[in-house]
């Protein structure tokens, strides 16, 4: 078996931590981290075997749930202030693709004006007049 070459630093979604890690990082208690697991407060990875798997971004949650609950603020509540930030972060998301969208049409459209031919007068056309001669149009008032 080859032996694999390092590859830097985890990402924040990398689930690495194992329940006993991730417990000391977050200053939790193992039972408390499958508590808010059970109650839907946090979903760490799992191993082929079933094991826990704790990312960055995991810890980070459950430091911000500790927080939320030594201030006083119970489960349910955590669990609203939670998925209230879930809809913040994803309409982040969304509102970061639909910028990214609109920018792209504007410079498509500015491409497609650019390549275009000078646009052409709506006026009919009216023959040339003889060399010392002039056309008058006007416009009957109102």
């Amino acid at each position: 078996m080859a032996a694999r070459a390092p590859q830097g630093p985890p990402a924040d979604d990398d689930s690495v931590f194992v329940i006993s890690v991730a417990a000391q990082l977050s200053g939790l208690h193992p039972q408390t981290l499958r508590t808010y697991e059970r109650v839907g407060l946090i979903t760490p990875g799992r191993t082929g075997g079933g094991g826990r798997r704790y990312s960055y971004r995991d810890i980070e949650r459950l430091r911000e749930i500790a927080e939320l609950t030594a201030s006083g603020i119970g489960i349910e509540g955590v669990r609203r202030i939670v998925d209230l930030e879930n809809a913040v972060t994803a309409l982040g998301a969304r509102n970061a693709e639909l910028v990214g969208e609109v920018d792209a049409l504007r410079e498509a459209l500015r491409q497609a004006l650019a390549a275009r031919p000078a646009p052409t007068s709506n006026l009919p056309a009216l023959p040339q007049p003889p060399v010392g001669q002039s056309i008058v149009v006007w416009r009957r008032g109102s």
